[in-house]
């Protein structure tokens, strides 16, 4: 039999089970309580404090032969109208500002509304009620443009030139004011911005030439510009902007309110050839469409395109004008169903809409 020797300072004792820690308990509670805490501070905050986001989504849409609130949105007085069927539908998008962080991943998660960053839509300092105030100086002017277009395109020979913007030191400064009537420059009568140009075309700066104009309804009367020096032409200078007008003796009025920016020009124009017009531009059918619009009939790209689109389709809308600068954006994301019409003048557009009601091949994205 062996015999276990024990070494000098060896601990023969039973192990001893281990000491429970100080406090266990203790530090779980804490614990759970400090981590109840921070879910509840990030819910408080995600669901209260704004992050520098903003949501853009599809917005109204208003026909344009119809009316909104028992009002007519195009109206036209001392000319005769046609009636009119279907719709000329203008499409918007919603803009939604000062949203919180729950708030923006529940209308991104929706696939209805993208985010961006609000730099992009406002600038800094600028608020909400400023960009709004912006918006609606720029769809008054998109009003001005489309009955501008309308007409000259309805009326091509009954045009007028105005004085429109007037430069800062420009030789007609106290003679000329803008929206006064040009009868005649240098001796050639002119009804045309061009007319105005090619008058000048032979002259030399510091040459006196005479010019007639009328101010309002007030007779009208000549007097002598001395021309000044632009360092953009050899010819004299006038130091006007020259803007055609239709010379119609009726009077169109675009009544809508609470909408803004410049995209629903291009249908606004249409809409009011549609009156004016015995065929129906539309055959009947739900049309839909954006555009910004000059007063020359050009239309410009705008923006939320895809959004347009959708609140389009959710109108009952089969067709999309879409300006030629946005067909790309356009044709990836339309929905199904709608048949894209690429325009890029409003002359364009009638003829597209024609070829659409002859059942002939129309521009696509």
């Amino acid at each position: 039999m062996s015999q276990q020797t024990e070494r000098p300072g060896q601990d023969t004792a039973e192990p001893q089970p281990p000491r429970p820690r100080r406090g266990g308990p203790a530090r779980r509670t804490w614990t759970l309580v400090w981590s109840f805490v921070l879910v509840a501070a990030i819910g408080l905050l995600g669901g209260v404090v704004s992050i520098p986001y903003v949501a853009i989504g599809p917005g109204p849409t208003f026909n344009t032969l119809g009316s909104v609130d028992g009002t007519t949105v195009i109206s036209v007085q001392g000319q005769q109208t046609f009636p009119t069927k279907g719709e000329l539908r203008m499409v918007t998008v919603s803009l939604t500002d000062s949203i919180t962080l729950f708030g923006a991943l529940g209308l991104w998660a929706s696939g209805r509304y993208s985010l961006a960053p609000r730099e992009e839509y406002f600038k800094p300092g600028e608020s909400q009620q400023d960009v709004q105030k912006e918006n609606v100086q720029q769809f008054t002017d998109s009003q001005s443009n489309a009955q501008t277009a309308a007409l000259l395109y309805l009326y091509p020979k009954e045009v007028k030139v105005l004085v429109g913007s007037i430069s800062q030191g420009s030789p007609v400064t106290g003679v000329l004011n803008a929206g006064d009537r040009l009868l005649a420059v240098n001796g050639a009568k002119v009804t045309t911005s061009q007319q105005v140009q090619d008058a000048l075309k032979n002259t030399k700066p510091g040459q006196a030439v005479p010019v007639t104009f009328q101010h309002g309804s007030s007779p009208e009367q000549t007097a002598t510009i001395t021309l000044g020096h632009s360092d953009d032409r050899t010819w004299g200078f006038m130091g006007i902007g020259p803007i055609d007008r239709p010379d119609v003796s009726f009077q169109v009025k675009i009544s809508l309110a609470d909408v803004g920016g410049p995209s629903a020009g291009l249908m606004f124009a249409l809409a009011i050839i549609d009156k004016l017009t015995p065929d129906n531009l539309n055959d009947g059918g739900d049309i839909a469409g954006t555009g910004e619009i000059d007063d020359q009939g050009n239309v410009k790209p705008i923006g939320g395109i895809p959004f347009k689109m959708i609140a389009a389709k959710e109108a009952g809308a089969t067709v999309f004008l879409s300006p030629a600068e946005n067909c790309a954006e356009a044709k990836e994301h339309a929905p199904a169903g709608l048949k894209l019409i690429k325009v890029s003048t409003l002359a364009g557009a009638v003829d597209a809409l024609n070829a659409l009601k002859e059942h002939k091949p129309t521009p696509g994205c």
